[in-house]
């Protein structure tokens, strides 16, 4: 299954072909409509929605014309241009033969997504489709945040409303001067949040400077961060620059700001106040134009209430503040991560093999683990099961099942309130649990894993769709 089930027009002149392309595209949960003639498509165009448009290069006009003539190499282009106009918000992928690539990639100029050549390479289909599915679901929840995916958003996963908010949040700041603070757990992807705010904002054709405040002595530091003049100390044998003057004209961004102590605090608060940077052994100022975005995973209000923060500073670096959930907060955006690590790891181990599948029981499973390591654990999880089933797998597409999840991975069991007695199962255990709270908690996180489709919940839970809606009604679950 994946996490973004489309609806998807398949436009192929030969049954048989058009066939095989709709049952792997179904296999992962898309919907798909065929159709043999371009007239045909022309119709489905202009009276259906559809997220993904899938469309042969050569094919006949109309039903009479199947199997005698052709129009040639333009008809999958007059669908393709019909497509633009009709589905807007759909992404439109070519199917070619090898004779034809230069003809498809002339494509590209109809907003064609990409094209893939025959024979398919069916895994590689699926894997493109999939792909340009999330572009267009994307587009179809948000406008907007379809345009933040195109443009310096790479690796955020925005499934979640929490996150959603967060992307329109860095799109209205990005653009201004002010400094943002970003707070949450450690591995909630911080730095990928700065990243988009300096892509973003004005000053993107210059440097993202990105500096850890952390594990650092006092001393080392200051020099790292204001630099110091030729003999300022002993073996400072040349001047240096400091981050502040390496990022002037383009973005600073200071991890870990609350483990800084508090005498270098004072000294940043004065470049965030008047822009000037004084190097160490030196007398005169040099004046910076940075652009400043802070991180921490400490709770800076409390610092600031103990004496270990500075008040001044912390209402200087807290121009926007953007506070990113930890991944217990946000489980629907997990298939999607695992998904997008999936693709992303196999093309980095190995290019030339097509992009392992992965069970809908290895899928709930990982949606269901505590993750105290947020979106880091899950990343390097998936690298390492990614390894590890493109290593033992002599065909393709490997698949990656339970079995390859590390021990260590383990389940969020606790209780929700609905156990009569109020008990807590022992950690990774269900006993004393009743049958009716484990069957209740299953169909609840199945259907929250498939974003209420409950056809997709009922092939996952194994039950008919029929008894799942008895059982909804039975359980008071919507």
């Amino acid at each position: 299954m994946t996490d973004t089930a489309a609806q998807v027009l398949i436009v192929e002149d030969e049954p048989e072909h058009a066939d095989v392309m709709a049952d792997a595209l179904r296999k992962p949960g898309h919907v798909c409509t065929i159709v043999n003639t371009v007239n045909a498509a022309m119709d489905e165009l202009a009276g259906g929605a559809f997220d993904v448009i899938v469309t042969d290069l050569r094919m006949p006009s109309s039903a009479a014309q199947h199997g005698t003539a052709h129009d040639g190499a333009d008809a999958g282009l007059k669908v393709l241009e019909a497509a633009r106009n009709a589905q807007p918000n759909a992404e439109t992928i070519m199917v070619t033969a090898h004779a034809d690539v230069a003809t498809a990639r002339a494509a590209f100029k109809h907003g064609v997504f990409d094209f893939i050549e025959k024979p398919l390479d069916l895994a590689l289909f699926r894997e493109l489709v999939n792909r340009a599915a999330q572009t267009a679901l994307l587009r179809h929840e948000s406008p907007e945040l379809s345009d933040l995916v195109q443009h310096g958003f790479d690796g955020i996963i925005a499934g979640s409303e929490a996150m959603r908010t967060i992307l329109r949040t860095i799109k209205t700041v990005a653009p201004s001067n002010l400094p943002v603070l970003i707070t949450g757990e450690s591995g909630t992807g911080k730095e990928l949040i700065a990243k988009a705010v300096h892509n973003n904002s004005k000053r993107s054709d210059n440097r993202l400077v990105t500096f850890n405040c952390a594990g650092q002595s006092e001393s080392l530091l200051e020099d790292q961060l204001f630099g110091h003049v030729k003999g300022a100390y002993t073996g400072a044998e040349k001047e240096r620059q400091g981050v502040f003057e390496y990022a002037d004209t383009g973005t600073l961004f200071l991890d870990e700001i609350g483990d800084m102590p508090l005498t270098q605090q004072a000294k940043v608060l004065r470049v965030l106040e008047s822009g000037e940077v004084v190097r160490l052994g030196a007398n005169d100022a040099n004046h910076v134009d940075v652009r400043f975005v802070s991180a921490t995973n400490r709770d800076l209000k409390q610092m600031v209430e103990e004496g270990s923060f500075r008040e001044d500073l912390f209402f200087r670096l807290n121009g926007s503040h953007v506070h990113l959930p930890p991944l217990r907060d946000r489980r629907e955006d997990i298939p999607r991560i695992i998904h997008h690590a999936l693709a992303r790891f196999a093309q980095d181990i190995a290019p030339d093999r097509p992009v392992p599948e992965i069970t809908d029981a290895a899928i709930m499973r990982l949606t269901q683990a505590r993750w105290p390591g947020n979106v880091r654990q899950l990343l390097n999880v998936m690298q390492n099961m990614t390894v590890m089933a493109l290593g033992e797998s002599e065909t393709d597409p490997a698949t990656i099942d339970l079995r390859h999840i590390p021990a260590d991975v383990t389940s969020d069991d606790d209780q929700d309130g609905d156990s009569p007695t109020g008990a807590t199962a022992p950690a990774g255990s269900l006993a004393g649990t009743s049958l009716e709270h484990i069957e209740k908690r299953a169909i609840r996180e199945t259907l929250k894993l498939t974003g209420g489709n409950r056809e997709q919940a009922a092939k996952m839970l194994g039950i008919g769709e029929r008894t799942l809606y008895r059982k909804l009604k039975e359980y008071g679950l919507r």
